[in-house]
């Protein structure tokens, strides 16, 4: 009886997981599951922050490593991890780590990364990157999808290859985007590019105007009937196969936040390209 009221609970506690990582914010809720899945955890030793909401934190693993972490409030799904800086300040970044979760589960993974920057506590504490950041490979990471985990090769494997497909649809978008530039927001890059990516998923009088021709074929896939005509007249050869079979739907649903993060990586980087300036809170 005791055994099937454990199941009960472990049951309940995952339903409240999924509850929450719709309505409560996804990223909040699966740092803190990611942590107790693996156990992981550091100390904060000591703690900055700028008015421009840039987070920095010198922190402490269990094996007494010591090493910053610098996040930005705008783009909470990432943190970037850089070693603590010489008697020069300067430091060398080692890492983007990248944590957000969808209705179905998250996607964590390591990626290995080249830079470096400087962060010196004088009259003030500034910080700043010198050098810009070069992406290297996912080195490791996990997804979760319901009550699937998946770790190890198989994981890194479909990191790997979501990666790719990521860096080449965000390629294409900045190429084709006209839009006026303002300040971006995860909800207006959801809103602005899923007509434009999935007419066949909201109303008709969103659809874009070379939605639907005559003599165009409709593929099923993923339960969706594709547009094949509409897909051969908005994108580039290399992307077409992945709209018509629904795999660009699943990175949509799966890793939207991973999705606007790399189309934003140029802002990211002139962001932190700047000197900032920024307070001991800790």
């Amino acid at each position: 009886m005791r055994r099937y009221k454990l199941l009960f609970v472990l049951r309940l506690c995952s339903y409240v997981l999924m509850f929450n990582l719709l309505f409560l914010g996804c990223v909040s809720v699966t740092e803190k599951a990611g942590q107790f899945l693996d156990g992981s955890s550091e100390k904060v030793i000591e703690l900055y922050r700028s008015e421009s909401d840039i987070k920095i934190s010198k922190v402490r693993n269990r094996n007494s490593v010591s090493s910053l972490l610098i996040e930005i409030e705008d783009f909470s799904m990432i943190r970037f991890r850089a070693s603590l800086p010489n008697d020069e300040g300067n430091i060398y970044l080692t890492s983007l780590e990248y944590l957000s979760g969808n209705v179905q589960g998250w996607n964590e993974f390591y990626l290995d990364i080249l830079g470096t920057g400087s962060f010196t506590a004088n009259e003030q504490i500034l910080f700043t990157i010198t050098e810009k950041i070069e992406p290297v490979q996912i080195s490791s990471g996990r997804i979760q999808r319901i009550d699937t985990r998946i770790v190890g090769d198989e994981a890194l494997t479909a990191l790997r290859n979501r990666y790719e497909r990521i860096a080449a649809l965000t390629a294409w978008m900045a190429s084709v985007d006209t839009k006026t530039q303002e300040k971006q927001t995860l909800k207006k890059f959801t809103n602005y590019w899923k007509p434009i990516l999935f007419p066949e998923l909201v109303s008709g009088n969103k659809r874009p105007a070379l939605w639907h021709q005559e003599g165009d074929v409709f593929l099923r896939a993923e339960d969706i009937r594709w547009n094949t005509g509409y897909t051969e007249r908005l994108l580039p050869q290399e992307l077409r196969a992945i709209r018509d079979s629904g795999t660009l739907l699943r990175d949509w649903e799966e890793a939207i936040s991973w999705i606007y993060m790399q189309y934003e990586w140029d802002s990211i980087m002139e962001l932190l390209s700047q000197k900032i300036i920024l307070q001991k809170i800790k």
